[in-house]
C-alpha cells in the first residue's frame, strides 16, 4: 500500500466560523440542498456526530451510489475537521480508505480553507492524476456552493 498526498488552499470572503459552520456542521442538509446532482442524501448512522461517529452518503451520481465515512476529529473551537472515507463505491477498488483534514483559519478579509488528502492505494495501483484534479475541482465547487448559498441567505 502506497500513500499519495494532495494539498489545497481555498480563500472565502466569509469569516472561519461563518463557513466551518455551512461546510462540516450542516454539511448533511446543505450539500444535498446545494448539490443535489452530486447527493442525494447524508446520514448519520452511527455515533453522536462526534469523534468515532459514521455518515453515510447517497449520491445522485450513477457509477458512484454510496460511501461511508468516519468522523476522526471534530474541532469546533479551532474549526478543524477530519475524516476518512472507509467504505463504499467511491473508493473505487482503487483505495483502502481516503483521509481528509481540513481546517479553517482567519485570512485577510474572510478565512482560507486548508485541506489535506491521503490516498491510501491498494497495492501498486498508479493514480491518474487527472481524476485526482478533477476530484479536487468537485471539492472547490462543492464549497463555493456551500460560501455562495451562506451569502445568499
Amino acid at each position: 500500500m502506497g500513500v499519495v498526498v494532495k494539498d489545497m488552499e481555498i480563500t472565502s470572503t466569509l469569516p472561519a466560523a461563518k463557513i466551518f459552520k455551512a461546510f462540516v456542521l450542516d454539511s448533511d442538509e446543505l450539500f444535498p440542498k446545494v448539490h443535489p446532482h452530486a447527493f442525494k442524501s447524508i446520514e448519520l448512522v452511527e455515533g453522536d456526530g462526534c469523534a468515532g461517529s459514521i455518515k453515510k452518503i447517497t449520491f445522485a451520481e450513477e457509477h458512484i451510489k454510496h460511501a461511508k465515512h468516519r468522523i476522526d476529529l471534530l474541532d469546533k473551537e479551532k474549526f478543524i475537521y477530519h475524516y476518512t472515507w472507509i467504505e463504499g463505491d467511491a473508493l473505487m477498488n482503487v483505495f483502502e480508505k481516503i483521509s481528509y483534514e481540513i481546517k479553517f483559519e482567519a485570512h485577510h478579509h474572510g478565512s482560507v480553507c486548508k485541506v489535506t488528502t491521503k490516498f491510501f492505494v491498494i497495492g501498486d495501483v498508479k493514480l491518474d492524476e487527472e481524476k485526482l484534479e478533477a476530484g479536487k475541482e468537485k471539492f472547490i465547487g462543492l464549497f463555493r456552493a456551500i460560501e455562495a448559498h451562506v451569502l445568499g441567505n
